[in-house]
């Protein structure tokens, strides 16, 4: 008989160095809270992203662990993120979460929002 493996592969990943700057945010909170990563209709190229403290879990939501921080994502804007990596960078014109989406046909030059 074959053997049998199963891998999981998260519809959204969530790099380590994002992990360590949500779990500063938090940290800086004083509270046990989680990063909701979610997308709405806006922004210059259509569809824009946001990032949002919670303290609870929706029903629907897809939770994300990693380095012990807690990403939530609502089923709604899982369809507008699948296969998505958040991350965060550090660079010259400044430090913020980046969200690499594949589904993206294109983006503004802020990075916050995007077009399918």
């Amino acid at each position: 008989m074959p053997e049998m493996t199963t891998e999981t592969t998260l519809p959204v990943t969530v790099t380590p160095r994002a992990a360590r700057q949500i779990a500063k945010i938090i940290a800086a909170e004083g509270a046990a809270k989680m990063l909701r990563l979610s997308v709405s209709g806006g922004g210059c190229s259509g569809f824009q992203y946001h990032f949002d403290l919670d303290e609870k879990a929706a029903g629907d939501d897809l939770v994300i662990e990693e380095g012990g921080v807690k990403v939530l994502v609502d089923s709604t804007s899982l369809e507008f993120l699948a296969g998505a990596e958040l991350d965060y960078v550090d660079e010259l014109i400044g430090a913020a979460f980046k969200v690499n989406n594949p589904n993206a046909k294109s983006s503004c030059g802020c990075g916050t929002s995007f077009a399918i």
